[in-house]
């Protein structure tokens, strides 16, 4: 099992155990972590699942596809290293990976 540590927007840093080929946004939904809803429960539509991923991790995921890159330059609060975590498979090569939650009223 691999770990993800989200921080959330209380600066609060939540440790959740993946297990791998879950997106990481099953796992935010499954722990209730504060700013992932998953509204569209995962098909990419949505943005509710925003995260910031750090920045030593983003070479260690794969390219957003077309559909995740056109809701992300939808969103107002979107970053360089903006992610949707319903496209992030977990996986060995990421364990211990950092994300900054972003809430979609923000």
């Amino acid at each position: 099992m691999a770990t993800v540590e989200f921080r959330t927007s209380d600066d609060t840093l939540e440790s959740v155990e993946v297990l791998p080929g879950l997106t990481v946004m099953e796992a935010a939904v499954q722990h209730d972590i504060a700013g992932i809803e998953g509204v569209c429960g995962g098909a990419g539509i949505c943005g509710t699942c925003h995260v910031v991923v750090d920045a030593p991790w983003m070479a260690r995921l794969p390219a957003a596809n077309s559909t995740e890159i056109s809701i992300l330059e939808t969103l107002p609060n979107r970053q360089a290293n903006s992610r949707l975590s319903c496209q992030i498979k977990m996986s060995d090569a990421l364990h211990g990976m950092v994300l900054r939650a972003v809430p979609a009223d923000q």
